[in-house]
Protein backbone atom coordinates (compact mmCIF):
# COMPACT_ATOMS: atom_id res chain seq x y z
CA UNK A 1 0.00 0.00 0.00
CA UNK A 2 1.17 3.54 -0.78
CA UNK A 3 0.59 5.90 2.14
CA UNK A 4 0.90 9.60 1.29
CA UNK A 5 1.28 11.94 4.25
CA UNK A 6 0.75 15.68 4.49
CA UNK A 7 3.15 17.50 6.86
CA UNK A 8 1.48 20.51 8.52
CA UNK A 9 -1.31 19.38 10.83
CA UNK A 10 -0.33 15.72 10.40
CA UNK A 11 3.41 15.16 11.00
CA UNK A 12 4.09 18.57 12.53
CA UNK A 13 1.78 21.07 14.20
CA UNK A 14 0.13 23.75 12.05
CA UNK A 15 -2.22 25.96 14.06
CA UNK A 16 -2.29 29.48 12.59
CA UNK A 17 -4.30 31.04 15.41
CA UNK A 18 -1.95 29.62 18.04
CA UNK A 19 1.07 30.74 16.01
CA UNK A 20 -0.21 34.31 15.97
CA UNK A 21 -1.06 34.16 19.69
CA UNK A 22 2.47 33.01 20.48
CA UNK A 23 3.97 35.83 18.45
CA UNK A 24 1.83 38.74 19.66
CA UNK A 25 0.33 39.52 23.06
CA UNK A 26 -2.06 42.08 21.58
CA UNK A 27 -5.25 40.40 20.25
CA UNK A 28 -5.58 43.03 17.51
CA UNK A 29 -2.07 42.21 16.30
CA UNK A 30 -2.89 38.50 16.41
CA UNK A 31 -5.93 39.11 14.21
CA UNK A 32 -3.90 41.24 11.79
CA UNK A 33 -1.21 38.59 11.43
CA UNK A 34 -3.80 35.88 10.90
CA UNK A 35 -5.76 37.78 8.25
CA UNK A 36 -3.12 39.82 6.48
CA UNK A 37 -0.09 37.53 6.64
CA UNK A 38 -0.88 33.82 7.12
CA UNK A 39 -4.38 34.16 5.67
CA UNK A 40 -3.37 36.40 2.77
CA UNK A 41 -2.98 35.00 -0.79
CA UNK A 42 0.73 35.87 -0.58
CA UNK A 43 1.14 32.98 1.86
CA UNK A 44 -0.07 30.55 -0.78
CA UNK A 45 2.46 32.00 -3.20
CA UNK A 46 5.17 31.41 -0.59
CA UNK A 47 3.97 27.80 -0.44
CA UNK A 48 4.07 27.64 -4.22
CA UNK A 49 7.60 29.02 -4.30
CA UNK A 50 6.63 31.88 -6.63
CA UNK A 51 7.09 34.62 -4.01
CA UNK A 52 10.42 35.11 -2.24
CA UNK A 53 10.43 35.46 1.53
CA UNK A 54 11.97 38.95 1.47
CA UNK A 55 9.38 40.16 -1.03
CA UNK A 56 6.59 38.66 1.06
CA UNK A 57 7.89 40.48 4.14
CA UNK A 58 8.01 43.82 2.30
CA UNK A 59 4.48 43.35 0.99
CA UNK A 60 3.13 42.29 4.41
CA UNK A 61 4.76 45.31 6.05
CA UNK A 62 3.08 47.59 3.50
CA UNK A 63 -0.33 45.91 4.06
CA UNK A 64 -0.21 45.97 7.85
CA UNK A 65 1.65 49.23 8.36
CA UNK A 66 4.03 47.35 10.66
CA UNK A 67 7.75 47.93 10.77
CA UNK A 68 9.70 45.67 8.43
CA UNK A 69 11.60 44.17 11.39
CA UNK A 70 8.37 43.21 13.18
CA UNK A 71 7.11 41.34 10.12
CA UNK A 72 10.50 39.70 9.58
CA UNK A 73 10.51 38.53 13.21
CA UNK A 74 7.08 36.98 12.70
CA UNK A 75 8.28 35.14 9.59
CA UNK A 76 11.27 33.90 11.60
CA UNK A 77 8.92 32.77 14.38
CA UNK A 78 6.68 30.57 12.24
CA UNK A 79 9.03 27.65 11.38
CA UNK A 80 9.79 26.93 15.04
CA UNK A 81 6.08 26.47 15.74
CA UNK A 82 6.01 23.47 13.38
CA UNK A 83 6.55 21.14 16.30
CA UNK A 84 6.81 17.41 15.78
CA UNK A 85 3.82 15.13 16.39
CA UNK A 86 5.62 12.13 17.94
CA UNK A 87 2.58 9.84 17.69
CA UNK A 88 2.40 10.37 13.93
CA UNK A 89 6.13 9.77 13.47
CA UNK A 90 5.86 6.56 15.51
CA UNK A 91 2.93 5.45 13.34
CA UNK A 92 4.84 6.20 10.13
CA UNK A 93 7.84 4.24 11.31
CA UNK A 94 5.66 1.24 12.19
CA UNK A 95 3.88 1.42 8.85
CA UNK A 96 7.19 1.50 7.01
CA UNK A 97 8.46 -1.46 9.06
CA UNK A 98 5.29 -3.37 8.10
CA UNK A 99 6.24 -3.04 4.44
CA UNK A 100 4.13 -0.10 3.30
CA UNK A 101 5.64 2.57 1.07
CA UNK A 102 5.36 6.08 2.48
CA UNK A 103 5.34 9.33 0.52
CA UNK A 104 5.02 13.00 1.42
CA UNK A 105 2.76 15.57 -0.26
CA UNK A 106 2.73 18.96 1.43
CA UNK A 107 2.26 22.69 0.96
CA UNK A 108 5.33 24.30 2.51
CA UNK A 109 7.37 27.46 1.82
CA UNK A 110 11.13 27.21 1.33
CA UNK A 111 12.11 28.72 4.69
CA UNK A 112 9.85 26.39 6.70
CA UNK A 113 10.98 23.37 4.70
CA UNK A 114 14.63 24.25 5.36
CA UNK A 115 13.88 24.45 9.09
CA UNK A 116 12.13 21.06 9.14
CA UNK A 117 15.01 19.47 7.25
CA UNK A 118 17.46 20.77 9.85
CA UNK A 119 15.34 20.04 12.90
CA UNK A 120 13.90 16.56 12.28
CA UNK A 121 14.97 13.16 11.00
CA UNK A 122 11.59 11.70 10.02
CA UNK A 123 12.32 12.26 6.32
CA UNK A 124 13.94 8.85 5.86
CA UNK A 125 10.55 7.11 6.11
CA UNK A 126 9.52 8.60 2.76
CA UNK A 127 10.37 6.89 -0.51
CA UNK A 128 9.70 10.17 -2.33
CA UNK A 129 8.35 13.58 -1.44
CA UNK A 130 6.48 16.31 -3.31
CA UNK A 131 6.69 19.74 -1.67
CA UNK A 132 4.73 22.65 -3.14
CA UNK A 133 7.56 25.20 -3.13
CA UNK A 134 9.79 22.81 -5.08
CA UNK A 135 7.28 22.00 -7.81
CA UNK A 136 5.37 25.29 -8.21
CA UNK A 137 2.03 23.64 -7.41
CA UNK A 138 -0.21 23.67 -4.32
CA UNK A 139 -2.94 21.49 -2.86
CA UNK A 140 -5.81 21.27 -3.61
CA UNK A 141 -4.97 22.11 -7.23
CA UNK A 142 -5.33 19.05 -9.47
CA UNK A 143 -1.86 19.50 -10.95
CA UNK A 144 -0.02 18.62 -7.76
CA UNK A 145 -1.81 15.27 -7.47
CA UNK A 146 -1.09 14.45 -11.10
CA UNK A 147 2.55 15.35 -10.48
CA UNK A 148 2.65 13.14 -7.37
CA UNK A 149 1.33 10.07 -9.19
CA UNK A 150 3.67 10.62 -12.13
CA UNK A 151 6.77 11.52 -10.11
CA UNK A 152 6.36 8.69 -7.59
CA UNK A 153 5.14 6.19 -10.21
CA UNK A 154 2.33 4.95 -7.97
CA UNK A 155 -1.12 3.55 -8.68
CA UNK A 156 -3.82 5.85 -7.33
CA UNK A 157 -6.13 2.95 -6.51
CA UNK A 158 -3.46 1.41 -4.30
CA UNK A 159 -2.78 4.66 -2.47
CA UNK A 160 -4.18 6.55 0.53
CA UNK A 161 -3.73 10.29 1.05
CA UNK A 162 -3.66 11.46 4.68
CA UNK A 163 -4.31 15.18 5.24
CA UNK A 164 -6.05 17.26 7.89
CA UNK A 165 -7.88 19.45 5.35
CA UNK A 166 -11.07 18.12 3.78
CA UNK A 167 -10.55 20.04 0.53
CA UNK A 168 -7.16 18.40 0.07
CA UNK A 169 -8.36 14.82 0.55
CA UNK A 170 -11.39 15.51 -1.65
CA UNK A 171 -9.07 16.66 -4.43
CA UNK A 172 -7.00 13.49 -4.05
CA UNK A 173 -10.17 11.38 -4.25
CA UNK A 174 -10.91 12.94 -7.63
CA UNK A 175 -7.76 11.16 -8.88
CA UNK A 176 -8.88 7.83 -7.47
CA UNK A 177 -6.67 8.08 -4.39
CA UNK A 178 -8.37 6.85 -1.22
CA UNK A 179 -8.94 9.89 1.05
CA UNK A 180 -8.26 9.83 4.79
CA UNK A 181 -9.01 13.00 6.77
CA UNK A 182 -6.49 13.14 9.63
CA UNK A 183 -7.67 14.00 13.15
CA UNK A 184 -4.97 12.35 15.24
CA UNK A 185 -2.56 9.43 14.98
CA UNK A 186 -4.84 6.95 16.78
CA UNK A 187 -7.80 7.77 14.54
CA UNK A 188 -5.55 7.56 11.48
CA UNK A 189 -4.18 4.17 12.46
CA UNK A 190 -7.68 2.81 13.12
CA UNK A 191 -8.87 4.03 9.70
CA UNK A 192 -5.85 2.50 7.96
CA UNK A 193 -6.38 -0.82 9.74
CA UNK A 194 -10.04 -0.85 8.70
CA UNK A 195 -9.12 -0.05 5.08
CA UNK A 196 -6.54 -2.86 4.93
CA UNK A 197 -9.05 -5.30 6.44
CA UNK A 198 -11.69 -4.29 3.87
CA UNK A 199 -9.20 -4.72 1.03
CA UNK A 200 -8.18 -8.13 2.30
CA UNK A 201 -11.79 -9.25 2.68
CA UNK A 202 -12.56 -8.13 -0.85
CA UNK A 203 -9.56 -9.84 -2.40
Amino acid sequence: MNLIFDLGGVVVEWQPQAICAEAFANPAHQATALEHIIGHPDWLELDRGTLARDAAIRRAAARTGWDHAVVADFFDHVPGTLRLKPDTVDLMQRLQAAGHRLFCLSNMPHHSLAYLERAYTFWDVFSERVISCQVGLCKPEPGIYAHLLRHCAIDATQSIFIDDMQANVDAAAAFGIHPLRFVNAAQCEAALTAWVAAQTAGA
